[in-house]
């Protein structure tokens, strides 16, 4: 029985396990560093309920997720459906229908955040030549203007990765928007013909949510991963830190465990999910250029911040599941999630309490988590209350949860980047490499990767095998 090992318990390398434990007899081994499998996927209590504090969302259009789910048993939920808001210029304006990652298919449409001159600069689209990859800041500025992308593009974005239009890559981050532009076409018919697309799919019937999520949590997911992994016969560790790991004559050698007292692993594969500079670290002996690509991806700190207020206090009521801000206007949150408006299920449980969230940092803005909790929450108080221009009561509870080097950051020639990687992995038979900083930081492009990289081992193993049947 081949033994393969997963280096880390993320969303990535718990779904690699379960592939594998669920299509072949191997003995499957998850090391995770932390006290706890799930990475960015935890939850916390808020006034007595069990919130996400991670990532609370997944995109139902894409299958992994929903699909991981119904392997686990589970079913899928989704949001209420209320829309969402942008806090630009000083006021609360419904998020314009009809863009594509914030251009929009008809500028004029956009009047409740763009002014007279910025949708006349819009709509008089340039021609843009892009010969390569560019940031998705430059790209949509040269085609439709800057304000498009300082008050549509930016929110978005920032919500995503935790970043910066004219620093994100437009190949990795919106390609839809870069192959327009190359093959002669304008951002704004991309987005008309992916608006087009949307309701022709609703004249057929009612349209598939966008997003699910699990009642109780998306932080339930890796739950039920560990939980059904362990029943089927593998070996899930946490707090064990893999310092070394080394080419043997038949496999690999992982090395955990203090260093006086260091405890040896065998395996014939090992699936390296850790982010990507522990990843350099942990690879640096076998595949030096890969490592050396990936010690330069840099990664993106943030903060969320949780929040209960007593409904009957409030002075008003939200019918919106949030808003996004524009970080031109200099605020500290980047987006307000009324979570229990947005989950019904959230509703159920927490009866009586409002129970929202504001999410703070951008790459390279890091300064404003250097204040403590409760610093945080006064802060993100104050830009609600300023949004809202209303006071709000005294919250019942409030949590802050802090996810330092969370999101990596797709930069120009990203692609390209991980290609190069792939490559110099690909010359490494039985190691693999999977996760966010590759292709995608949602929960279902982390499955992707994690499955992806299970069937890559999966290859190479059977590959071994009938090598050693002749």
């Amino acid at each position: 029985m081949a033994h393969v090992v997963v280096v880390g318990a993320g969303i990535t390398g718990l779904a690699a396990a379960w592939h594998l434990i669920t299509r072949g007899d191997h003995q499957v081994t998850v090391l995770e560093g932390s006290g706890q499998v799930g990475g960015r996927l935890r939850s916390a209590e808020l006034a007595g309920v069990r919130i996400d504090v991670g990532a609370e969302s997944m995109l139902a259009r894409r299958p992994e997720a929903v699909d991981l789910l119904g392997e686990l048993g589970a079913e899928a939920v989704h949001p209420a459906p209320v829309g969402a808001a942008l806090w630009s210029r000083g006021r609360l304006s419904p998020l314009p229908r009809g863009t594509l990652m914030g251009v929009p298919a008809r500028p004029e449409a956009a009047g409740s955040v763009l002014d007279a001159d910025e949708i006349e600069r819009a709509v008089a689209e340039r021609p843009v030549a892009v010969d390569g990859d560019i940031s998705v800041g430059d790209l949509v500025e040269r085609a439709v203007g800057p304000a498009v992308v300082d008050q549509l593009v930016e929110p978005l974005l920032g919500g995503v990765y935790a970043g910066h239009a004219r620093r994100l890559s437009a190949a990795a981050c919106v390609p839809a928007l870069l192959d327009a532009v190359r093959d002669g076409g304008s951002l704004t018919a991309a987005a008309a013909r992916a608006a087009e697309r949307a309701a022709a799919g609703a004249r057929q019937g009612p349209a598939a949510p966008v997003f699910a999520g699990l009642r109780g949590g998306v932080s339930r997911l890796p739950d039920l991963l560990e939980e059904q992994l362990v029943a089927r016969g593998a070996t899930v560790r946490t707090g064990v830190t893999v310092r070394e790991l080394q080419r043997t004559a038949t496999g690999w050698r992982l090395v955990t465990g203090p260093v006086p007292q260091p405890e040896a692993l065998e395996a014939d594969a090992v699936i390296v999910t850790t982010p990507a500079r522990a990843a350099a670290r942990l690879v640096g002996e076998v595949v030096p250029h890969a490592s050396g690509l990936l010690a330069d991806v840099e990664y993106a700190s943030m903060a969320i911040v949780s929040m209960a207020f007593p409904v009957d206090e409030m002075p008003w009521a939200p019918t919106d599941s949030g808003f996004l801000v524009p970080p031109v206007d200099g605020h500290v949150i980047k987006a307000a999630t009324f979570s229990s408006v947005k989950w019904p299920w959230l509703a159920d449980r927490a009866r009586g309490l409002l129970v929202l969230r504001v999410s703070m940092g951008r790459h390279g803005e890091e300064a404003v988590l250097q204040r403590d909790d409760a610093e945080l929450v006064d802060l993100g108080r104050a830009d609600l209350q300023a949004a809202l221009g209303q006071q709000l009561p005294r919250a019942v509870d409030a949590h802050v949860q802090r996810w330092g080097g969370a999101l990596p950051q797709y930069a120009v020639g990203h692609l390209d980047r991980v290609d190069s990687i792939a490559t110099a992995v690909a010359g490494v038979p039985g190691l693999e490499l999977a996760g966010a900083a590759y292709d995608g930081v949602g929960i279902p492009a982390c499955i992707a990767s994690g499955r992806a990289a299970a069937d890559r081992a999966l290859t190479h193993l059977n590959v071994v095998r009938q090598r050693v049947g002749e």
